[in-house]
Parts: C-alpha cells; sequence; structure tokens
C-alpha cells in the first residue's frame, strides 16, 4: 500500500515538476497565448499517463493467469504441486510477505511474480521449467521471484512507467503544437500538422521510454537474482539455474508479464531487453561467491 501511496504522490510530483519547467521555458504564457490551456493538458497527461499503467498493475493477476492460461494450485492436487506450495510459502515468510498464489502453466521452462501488492502477489511456474530442472534449481527461480514481489518490482516499474508516460504525452502534444503554430502556420485551433507531429512524437518519445523502463528493468532483474541467493543461502542454486536455462528453450511471455519472468527472450536490440544476458547474471552471483576474487 505504501508503494501505491507512493505512486500517486510521484503523479503529482510530476505535474508540479513538468508545471515549473513550463513556466520556467516561458511556454506556460507562448500557451496560453495561443488558447492552449495547458494546466489541462498537464492533468490529461497525468491521467492517461499513470491511469494506464495503474490500472494494468491492479489487473495484472487475472490477466496475467489469462494470457498464460496459468491455473491456481494449492498443493492437493499431487506431490509435485505440493512441493511447489510449500517451498513458496517458506520462501515468503523467509522475506517476510504474505502467501502469494501459486500458479502452474503449460509452456516452455519460464516462471514469473505479478501483483499490485506484496501481500497477495501471483507466483506462476510452467510445467516445462518443472520438468527441466532439479528441486534445487527450481526453488533458486521460486527465490527469484519471491524476491521481485519483496522488492516491489511491480509497483516500482509501474511508477517509472506513469512518469514516462506522463511525459511522453505531454510532451509529444507541446512539440505538436509548436510546430503546428511555427511551421505550418496555422492560425486558429490545431490543425494536420499538430496531428502528424504529436503521432511522430508520441512513437519517438515511447521508443526512448521503453529503452528507460527496460534498462531499470535488467537492474531489478540482478536484484531479485540477489535476493534469490540471500534466500536460499548461498548463490550457487541460481546460477545453476541460469546455467540450465541457457541449456533449454525458455519460453517467451506476454508483455504484460515479461519484466518479471526469469528470463525473456528478445529479438530487438540489448537496449530494449528486459532481462540481461545469462552469461552477465551468472557473473554478477560468481562474484558473490564464496572465495570469489
Amino acid at each position: 500500500m505504501k508503494r501505491v501511496l507512493l505512486l500517486i504522490a510521484t503523479n503529482f510530483a510530476v505535474m508540479i515538476v513538468l508545471s515549473i519547467v513550463v513556466s520556467v521555458l516561458g511556454l506556460d504564457r507562448w500557451l496560453t497565448a495561443e488558447g492552449i490551456d495547458y494546466y489541462s493538458l498537464l492533468v490529461f497527461s497525468a491521467i492517461f499517463g499513470f491511469g494506464g499503467a495503474f490500472i494494468s498493475l491492479l489487473i495484472s493477476k487475472p490477466m496475467a493467469k489469462m494470457a498464460t492460461g496459468a491455473k491456481a494450485i494449492d498443493g492437493s492436487e499431487g506431490t509435485t504441486q505440493f512441493w511447489l506450495v510449500q517451498t513458496v510459502q517458506r520462501l515468503a515468510q523467509e522475506a517476510k510477505i504474505g502467501m502469494p498464489e501459486v500458479a502452474v502453466y503449460e509452456g516452455p521452462a519460464n516462471a514469473f511474480a505479478t501483483g499490485a501488492f506484496r501481500n497477495s502477489a501471483l507466483v506462476a511456474v510452467s510445467t516445462g521449467l518443472v520438468e527441466s530442472m532439479s528441486k534445487e534449481e527450481v526453488e533458486a527461480v521460486l527465490g527469484h521471484e519471491i524476491a521481485h514481489v519483496a522488492n516491489g518490482d511491480m509497483v516500482t516499474l509501474t511508477l517509472i512507467q506513469g512518469v514516462l508516460n506522463t511525459f511522453v504525452f505531454f510532451l509529444s502534444r507541446v512539440v505538436g503544437f509548436i510546430v503546428d503554430k511555427a511551421v505550418f502556420r496555422t492560425e486558429r485551433g490545431v490543425g494536420p500538422g499538430f496531428y502528424i507531429t504529436m503521432i511522430v512524437s508520441q512513437i519517438l518519445f515511447g521508443i526512448i521510454a521503453s529503452a528507460i523502463v527496460a534498462w531499470f528493468s535488467r537492474q531489478r532483474e540482478f536484484r531479485a537474482d540477489r535476493g534469490s541467493a540471500d534466500l536460499l543461502g548461498s548463490p550457487q542454486p541460481m546460477i545453476a539455474a541460469l546455467g540450465r536455462l541457457g541449456q533449454i528453450q525458455s519460453g517467451g511471455l506476454p508483455d504484460t508479464v515479461k519484466a518479471f519472468g526469469i528470463n525473456s527472450n528478445s529479438g530487438l536490440v540489448n537496449l530494449f531487453a528486459t532481462h540481461p544476458p545469462l552469461e552477465q547474471r551468472i557473473a554478477a552471483l560468481q562474484s558473490r561467491a564464496p572465495g570469489a576474487v
């Protein structure tokens, strides 16, 4: 709940910062002179920027289960399911968070965690992961996902995405107004130049925002790997799990949860990858191993 309140507070802070920047640059007077209510534009940008990200966070659990076909388990389904639930419960207690909902879905090796609140999250693993890894390796993966929940990564990335969305919405429209008036010489209202420039600017700013979110996501993966090592008392199980992922075919996840999976293959350049290369993650963990130089 504290992180949700922080998200809302950040929303207001972003609006204040944007308002100050616009005033310092003198854009407020120019926009007002052109008949543009930039305060309303700020509110519009914040509502759509943060609102969309916040709603996505609130419905992340049902959407993730729907997208992957994950089925909740309580441990009564069989010995494997019982072990999964008991392991998640133990790790959650160690991490001092509420017991997450545990789910299993059909697919290649992967796992993910999602949810708006750290005490009512969802941790899901694929059948491919359970079948291709040892119990120690699966436990390490579960520790990684529990660390995501304990660290509040879902809310943190939503906050970052919301801040960037607000900037993208606001700046793309300001640029559109400027180009429409200065280049296309539209005298009243807005012309085609505004819409063309606004769409192009929103795409370009959106690409930059995606790269920033991806960078933060990569840093969170290193932290979740360390969290797994701390929960299990050694980095070796997580090192083994990552090594196993490099040997088998791991499955892609829907965009809504791929940032919180154990691994995410991307055809894009590393700049937009939500996960660091496995080799870098293993090297980071090896540097923490006893006796490492």
